[in-house]
């Protein structure tokens, strides 16, 4: 059974940082692409953030040059570094991991609130 956790959320100011991570078990996680995706109240869920199994990873404009998504494959986790966090990155975050046959599995979220 595949299952992604995520922890790592919160509450900080704007202007502060947070890490999100992502902790995978029940899968390879290395053969896998993951990203992150966040849902504010009343919007439909977005792609922040996407890293494939071998490659580059790209980024949502809106986060570019703040955000950072980055994986270990020893450990089964990915992660995004936020830095200068702004109330409009205010979300759930969802991370997300497909596979080569486009299987598509969900963490549970992690809340991140950014106070202005």
């Amino acid at each position: 059974q595949v299952q992604l956790v995520e922890s790592g959320g919160g509450l900080v100011h704007s202007g502060g940082s947070l890490r999100l991570s992502c902790a995978a078990s029940g899968i390879i996680f290395r053969i896998n692409a993951v990203g992150w995706y966040r849902q504010a109240p009343g919007k439909e869920r977005e792609l922040v953030a996407h890293i494939p199994a071998a490659g580059a990873a790209n980024y949502a404009d809106s986060v570019k040059g703040r955000f950072t998504i980055s994986r270990d494959n020893a450990k089964n986790t990915v992660y995004l570094q936020m830095n200068n966090l702004k109330p409009e990155d205010t979300a759930v975050y969802y991370c997300n991991l497909v596979t080569p046959t486009k299987t598509i599995y969900w963490g549970q979220g992690t809340q991140v609130t950014v106070s202005s």
